[in-house]
């Protein structure tokens, strides 16, 4: 069973949204992969910190470390367009993770 990072953006979306478009992600990449999947869960719901202009690169960081246990990256939605997205693709290419894309 591989393990599943998923990549989404996630601006202006309820958590609601967010999950329901993460589960037909996890179902989209069991069919392209050919088997069960785990997923990672790396959905955030709260800041643990002070509130500034640095929380988008503190979840960055959290979202970069359960992308190192991730056999499989799925990058999925308008991906293209969040910058915490390209990043996090780009760590994967550089890593060697596998990829998939919307």
């Amino acid at each position: 069973m591989k393990k599943l990072f998923i990549s989404q953006p996630m601006r202006g979306l309820t958590n609601e949204d967010i999950l329901k478009a993460r589960e037909e992600i996890r179902v989209r990449a069991e069919q392209l992969i050919g088997e069960p999947v785990e997923l990672i869960d790396s959905f955030i719901e709260d800041y643990p910190g002070e509130i500034n202009k640095s929380i988008p690169v503190w979840y960055l960081g959290k979202s970069i470390q359960f992308l190192s246990q991730a056999d499989v990256a799925y990058f999925g939605g308008d991906w293209r367009s969040a910058r915490g997205c390209k990043i996090e693709r780009e760590v994967a290419d550089k890593y060697g993770i596998k990829i998939i894309e919307d």
